[in-house]
């Protein structure tokens, strides 16, 4: 079988191919926030491969500096940040073709490896399938997170979790509180059905737009990054959750005390 030709997306095709994620929905708040997301941080070499020929799936990755997970000392890596390989295009190996690519170009470039961060309870990558492609678990993070590499160089120093999760969380102690960044054009809508289960309850809301690596680093409660519900100071989820979810998990945190 032939493998699908990748297109490679840059500010110059952008509006033309899309970045896979919400394509039926251009135009409207998602989309339009991760695209002004996306003409800045192509600037910091961000890199987005999607599958051709009318294969479904994608890689977005960065180098290490400019990533939007809540990790440090990755200077020297190149990190990704979503794989996605979906519908009839599952199971054709879609998903080798796409992190061959970013293996590749971080060779190409000088870097020392590629990082991720992974979680089986996510849309994040899942561990499992970075195994198989030789990275290795260097660290892990509460709830659900790993932190695998690739090594190049045996001896380049390991990229870590920044941590410090309670203190972070601890910050906004009262009501709930989203924090978010406009990487995930999904992530629109998921703020909407927090604010509305907020203002069913009668309690506080608050919105933390990450704006920056630097503050996804520096505030970040959880090491996906770029989204998290915080209620009363403690985290509620990480995931896209609807307003009877946000409810659900809400009872469940009040019943663990």
């Amino acid at each position: 079988m032939k493998s699908p030709a990748l297109i490679t997306v840059g500010p110059d095709n952008v509006k033309k191919t899309g970045f896979f994620c919400k394509m039926s929905a251009r135009g409207k708040p998602g989309y339009e926030q991760k695209k002004a997301w996306l003409a800045e941080r192509f600037e910091e070499g961000l890199q987005m491969r999607l599958l051709g020929d009318g294969e479904r799936g994608f890689v977005e990755f960065v180098p290490g500096a400019y990533a939007w997970r809540a990790i440090e000392g990755a200077d020297d890596y190149i990190v990704i940040h979503c794989l996605w390989v979906v519908g009839r295009s599952k199971g054709k190996g879609h998903s080798t073709i796409l992190l061959n690519a970013v293996k590749e170009y971080a060779e190409a470039n000088g870097f020392m490896g590629v990082a991720a961060v992974t979680s089986s309870k996510h849309w994040l990558i899942d561990a499992g399938i970075l195994e198989h492609h030789g990275y290795q678990r260097i660290a892990s993070a509460p709830p659900s997170f790993d932190l695998m590499v690739l090594k190049f160089d045996p001896a380049a120093e390991n990229p870590r979790f920044c941590g410090d999760w309670g203190r972070k969380l601890a910050a906004k102690s009262d009501g709930l509180v989203v924090y978010r960044s406009g990487q995930c054009p999904y992530l629109d809508d998921a703020v909407l059905h927090a604010k509305s289960y907020a203002e069913d309850q009668g309690i506080a809301f608050e919105q933390v737009e990450l704006r920056s690596a630097e503050e996804v680093r520096r505030l970040s409660p959880t090491p996906y990054g770029v989204f998290a519900l915080v209620l009363n100071g403690r985290l509620l989820s990480y995931n896209y959750e609807l307003k009877k979810d946000i409810a659900a998990l809400a009872e469940k945190l009040a019943e663990a005390g």
